[in-house]
Formats: structure tokens, C-alpha cells, sequence
């Protein structure tokens, strides 16, 4: 195909490496280079973690900075910036592999940086490989049921607090509340609000050797750390 490699975005699933699918690790065994994403402050990437024993040997691996900013200059140089590096390994020939935690095309990095290169690139090709999203998994951890029948899942983000929330609230039936972590307590009085507390759960670094279940969340409690959401109910 005009003699570009091909670019995967390969889900990795929430931590736990038997949560990849058979997929994607026979993409994996196939591509000459994995670019793992992690936040500028960190330089450890737990995508790359859960991928590596099935990698094969010399497959080079580069870590992608991406900032953990609301400052749209910076994101858009650091997108910018990353495209222009998987680009140059696709018009090269070389296969690429993008990781991202969960599911490549559901709140992740991976949606920008496509973007962004076919913007600089339309004929780029590109596969996704999709993931386990963490909060499938959260609920197979904490063996509660997301939605049945006619009812509405909303899917929001807590960075804000509860107010996405209140807004889900006047339409849907039952709510996954990512990132709960930055705004903990706004978002946990935000479902004793709502009368959901009771029936919501926490669940922190699920598929992690840190995984933690805590029912009825309590407001008091000291934040959850960063991969941490609700999964709550209204009956």
C-alpha cells in the first residue's frame, strides 16, 4: 500500500496481562517497532509492561511523551511532535504498534495522535486492535451488573467533579465514572446527592496487584489513586 508500513493502535486492556486479547498479541509478534505512551512525568509506561513478554526479541521500543496538560499549545506540539516520529516509521515500511490502556478509540491518547497524523498524512493506513475498557473489567472484579434491558449506561468523566454526573443523571440508568480520582470527594457527595452512593462502587488499579473494591464510597475517605471509577446504579 504505497509502501507505508501499517500503524496499530493496540488496546492493552485496564492492567491485568491476561486481559490481552489473542489479537493483539499476534500483531504484536509482528511489528518492528512498539511506541508505548506515558504522561511527561512519568517515565515508566504500564502498556508496555503487560505487552513486553510478547515482543519479539530486538523489537525496538520507544517511549512517547505526552503531557498531562490542559494547555492546548503543549498538547498540540507534543501530538505534533509524536506524529511526526510514527509517521516517518510508516513511510519507511516499518509496522508500528501504538499502545494505550484500555481500548484504543475510548478516552485515549491514541485517538489524538491519529488524528493528528492523518492530518499531516491522509493516506496513512491504520488498524485497531481493540481493548478490555477498565470498567468491563471493574465490573467483572467487583461482580456487579453495568445495564439490562432498556436501560441507559452513561459513561463520564469525574475529572471535573460531579457535575457530568447531575447532567447523566437526568437521561441514563446506570453510570461509569472515570478518573474519580482529582475531584473525589465533589464527585462522591455528588452521588449521595443523586441517592446512588449507596449502591456505587470504587474500584482502584483493577487488574493490578493493588486492585482495591470498596462499596458505598465514603465521602471522608481520602482520594483513590490515579486509575480509579465508580460504577453506580440507579436500581
Amino acid at each position: 500500500m504505497n509502501g507505508y508500513g501499517i500503524l496499530y493502535g493496540v488496546g492493552t486492556g485496564p492492567g491485568d496481562p491476561e486481559l490481552l486479547t489473542l489479537k493483539a498479541v499476534r500483531v504484536l509478534g509482528t511489528v518492528d517497532r512498539v511506541y508505548a505512551a506515558r504522561s511527561s512525568g512519568n517515565a515508566h509506561s504500564v502498556s508496555y509492561g503487560i505487552v513486553r513478554p510478547h515482543l519479539r526479541p530486538g523489537t525496538q521500543v520507544t517511549p512517547l511523551a505526552f503531557p498531562m496538560t490542559r494547555d492546548q499549545g503543549a498538547l498540540d506540539a507534543a501530538w505534533a511532535d509524536n506524529a511526526a516520529r510514527v509517521l516517518a516509521d510508516l513511510r519507511a515500511g516499518l509496522s508500528v504498534a501504538f499502545l494505550t490502556l484500555g481500548d484504543p478509540l475510548t478516552y485515549s491518547t491514541f485517538g489524538y495522535l491519529l488524528r493528528t497524523l492523518r492530518a499531516m498524512d491522509p493516506e496513512v493506513p491504520a488498524q485497531v486492535v481493540p481493548g478490555i475498557t477498565s470498567y468491563h473489567a471493574a465490573a467483572a472484579a467487583a461482580g456487579v451488573v453495568i445495564a439490562e434491558g432498556e436501560e441507559t449506561l452513561a459513561v463520564v468523566s469525574g475529572a471535573r467533579g460531579g457535575q457530568r454526573l447531575r447532567e447523566a443523571a437526568q437521561a441514563a440508568d446506570s453510570f461509569v465514572v472515570l478518573k474519580a480520582y482529582k475531584q473525589y470527594a465533589d464527585l462522591t457527595r455528588t452521588l449521595d446527592e443523586l441517592g446512588l452512593r449507596e449502591r456505587a462502587v470504587l474500584v482502584s488499579n483493577c487488574g493490578h496487584d493493588a486492585q482495591t473494591i470498596t462499596p458505598t464510597p465514603d465521602p471522608g475517605a481520602d482520594a483513590p489513586g490515579y486509575f480509579s471509577l465508580v460504577l453506580a446504579r440507579k436500581a
